[in-house]
C-alpha cells in the first residue's frame, strides 16, 4: 500500500499524448484538468507538479524530457507518488515500464495507473502491470504495421513522402520543378559527366559561384554525390531508401534489401534527360573505388561507423589533433554535426544545425572497450545464469500459460457434438429445422474457437522464437567470453555500436546481447600520460 509514514504525500502526474496535432492538444489539456481534480478529492494528497510530454511517442523515453524530469525527481525524494491515466500514457515498451517502476518502487515511490486500476504498491501490482504493457506494447506494435501498410500503399500510389530538395518542391505529396534551383542540378552534372571534373573540384566552383546548397551549410563531394546518384532528376522516384526495422526505438536504417524498394518510372517532370543520366551513373561506376581498395578504407579504423552522438544522432569521425607546433598530440572522435557545422543553432526557419556534443580521446574508447571486456569475462557465470534462468522462467510460463490445449479439447468436443447431433436427426430424436438451428450455433462456436486457437498457437511461437533468441544471446556471451586479448581486431569483432553522450557517458552495445553497459568515465593527462577512469557502471535494456 501506499507509504503512510507522510500525512501529506506529494503527489505528480504524468500525462501524454502521442502527436502535436490540436485534437491532441486538447487531449493534453483534457488530462491535465483530470489529474488536477483526481488529486484535489484525495485527502492527504498534495499535487506536486502535474509533469506531461507533447508530440512524442510512447514507445521510447529516452526524448520524453517531462517524464525523465519525473523520474529524477522522484529519486531524489521530491515525490511520494505518481498517477497516470494508462499503461500505454506511461511507456508502450514493456522493459520500460518495469525498469522504470521497479526503479520508483525501490525508492518508495509508487505508481497508480487509475483506468486500468493498478497500484505498483499492491501485492499483485507487477503481475497485472506486465500484462497491460505487454498489451500496450502488442498494440503499439500493430499501429506501426498500419501505418507502414498504408503508407506503403500510398507510395505505390505514386504520393511522395520527404521533403524539398536540390531543385524541387514537395508539395501535397507531389514533386514540382523548382525553376531557380533546376539549372544549379544540370550544372552539377554537365560539370560531372560532360567537362570530367571531380565532386571536390565541383563542391569549389559552386561555392565560389556564390550559389548555396539546400538543407545544408555548404558544398561538399558528398552533396555533389548525392545529387548525381538521386534518380528523382531523371523523373524516377525510389522511396523506402530507409526502414525502421524496429517500432521501439524507431531508429531508421539504410534499406540493403531487408525491405522492398517502390520505385516508380516517369513520376515526375525530370530536370535532366535520361540520356545524360544514364552517362552520369555509368561515369559514377569507372571512377568508383575497386573492392580491393574499399576493404582497405573501411578497415583502417576499427571502430569507423560504430560510434554515434547520442545527442544528435550523426556518426562519431576521426579527426588527429596537433599542438600549435605541429608536433602529433592524439586521435580524436568528434560528432559530424559539430565538426561540419560548430555548436547546436537554430536558423529562422526553425532548422538545426551543428551540435553541442564533445569529442572523446580514441585511448579513452580503447579503454572502455577492454574494461567492458573483461567485465563479462569476470562476471561471466552469473551473467550467463541470468540469460538461462530467463529461458528457464518463459519455457515454464508459456508451458502453464498456453490455452492451446484447452481450445483444441474444446473444439474436438463441439465436433463430436455436431456428428451426434446429425445421428439425432437421422434418427428421429430431433426435427431437421431443430437439427440446423442446433448446426448454425455449434458452427458459431467453433469459428470463434478456431480464432481463438490460432491466436494462441501464434502466442506459442512467439514464445519458442523468443526462447530461441535468449538462446542466441548466451551463445554470444560464450563467444565473447573466449577472447583474450585487448586488441583492435578483437573490439572489430565485438562492438555493435557506442552511443557517446554529454558529461563523458558511453553507451556500448556489443554484439547480439540484449544489453548496453553504461559507462561514467573520468579522462586526465595528455599523449603518453593520458589516462581513463570508469566512475560507474549500468547495465541497460535494449
Amino acid at each position: 500500500m501506499i507509504n503512510k509514514r507522510k500525512d501529506i504525500l506529494n503527489v505528480a502526474a504524468y500525462a501524454r499524448v502521442s502527436t502535436d496535432k490540436d485534437d491532441q492538444a486538447n487531449s493534453l489539456e483534457s488530462q491535465k484538468s483530470y489529474f488536477a481534480g483526481y488529486i484535489k478529492n484525495h485527502p492527504g494528497w498534495r499535487l506536486k507538479e502535474i509533469y506531461y510530454d507533447e508530440g512524442i511517442s510512447g514507445t521510447q523515453t529516452r526524448k520524453r524530457a517531462g517524464f525523465n524530469r519525473m523520474v529524477n525527481d522522484a529519486l531524489n525524494g521530491e515525490i511520494d507518488l505518481i498517477i497516470t491515466k494508462e499503461v500505454s500514457r506511461f511507456a508502450r515498451n514493456t522493459v520500460d515500464t518495469l525498469s522504470y517502476t521497479r526503479k520508483l518502487k525501490a525508492a518508495g515511490v509508487g505508481v497508480i495507473f487509475t483506468i486500468d486500476n493498478i497500484n505498483t504498491n499492491d501485492c499483485d501490482g507487477e503481475l497485472r502491470l506486465t500484462i497491460m504493457a505487454s498489451i500496450a506494447q502488442e498494440e503499439s506494435r500493430k499501429t506501426s504495421e498500419r501505418v507502414k501498410w498504408g503508407q506503403r500503399r500510398r507510395m505505390e500510389q505514386g504520393v511522395v513522402f520527404g521533403r524539398d530538395l536540390l531543385g524541387y518542391t514537395v508539395k501535397n505529396g507531389k514533386l514540382e520543378v523548382n525553376e531557380d534551383e533546376a539549372p544549379i542540378v544540370r550544372e552539377i552534372f554537365n560539370k560531372f559527366t560532360n567537362e570530367g571534373k571531380g565532386t571536390h573540384v565541383i563542391a569549389r566552383e559552386l561555392a565560389a559561384e556564390g550559389l548555396r546548397p539546400k538543407r545544408v551549410r555548404e558544398w561538399s563531394n558528398t552533396v555533389i554525390l548525392r545529387a548525381l546518384r538521386n534518380e528523382k532528376y531523371v523523373g524516377d522516384l525510389c522511396q523506402k531508401k530507409t526502414f525502421t526495422p524496429d517500432y521501439l526505438t524507431h531508429a531508421k536504417k539504410y534499406n540493403r534489401g531487408e525491405e522492398e524498394m517502390v520505385y516508380i518510372r516517369d513520376h515526375h517532370e525530370p530536370i535532366i534527360d535520361r540520356e545524360l543520366w544514364d552517362r552520369t551513373q555509368e561515369e559514377l561506376r569507372s571512377r568508383a573505388p575497386s573492392d580491393e581498395q574499399k576493404f582497405k578504407h573501411s578497415n583502417r579504423y576499427w571502430c569507423s561507423g560504430r560510434l554515434f552522438c547520442a545527442e544528435c544522432g550523426n556518426r562519431y569521425v576521426g579527426k588527429i589533433r596537433k599542438y600549435r607546433s605541429g608536433e602529433f598530440s592524439h586521435k580524436e572522435w568528434c560528432c559530424f554535426a559539430a565538426v561540419a557545422h560548430g555548436t547546436r543553432k537554430v536558423n529562422s526557419s526553425g532548422e538545426i544545425t551543428g551540435c553541442d556534443n564533445k569529442g572523446i580521446n580514441e585511448k579513452a574508447i580503447l579503454y572502455c572497450m577492454s574494461y567492458c571486456i573483461n567485465l563479462i569475462q569476470q562476471n561471466n557465470h552469473k551473467i550467463k545464469d541470468e540469460v538461462l534462468d530467463e529461458i528457464r522462467k518463459v519455457k515454464t510460463e508459456a508451458a502453464v500459460k498456453s490455452d492451446t490445449p484447452r481450445i483444441q479439447s474444446r473444439i474436438d468436443a463441439i465436433e463430436e457434438k455436431k456428428r451426434k447431433a446429425v445421428d439425432a436427426m437421422l434418427g428421429g430424436i430431433i426435427s431437421e429445422a431443430e437439427y440446423k438451428e442446433q448446426k448454425e450455433w455449434y458452427d458459431s462456436e467453433l469459428a470463434d474457437l478456431k480464432q481463438q486457437l490460432a491466436d494462441s498457437e501464434s502466442s506459442d511461437e512467439e514464445n519458442i522464437d523468443w526462447v530461441c533468441s535468449m538462446q542466441k544471446y548466451a551463445d554470444a556471451l560464450d563467444e565473447i567470453m573466449k577472447y583474450g586479448l585487448d586488441d583492435e581486431r578483437i573490439y572489430r569483432e565485438v562492438l555493435d555500436h557506442m552511443d557517446i553522450h554529454r558529461d563523458k557517458v558511453i553507451d556500448v552495445w556489443l554484439r547480439n546481447i540484449p544489453f548496453g553497459i553504461r559507462l561514467r568515465i573520468k579522462t586526465s593527462g595528455r599523449m603518453d600520460s593520458y589516462r581513463t577512469e570508469i566512475l560507474s557502471t549500468e547495465f541497460i535494456s535494449k
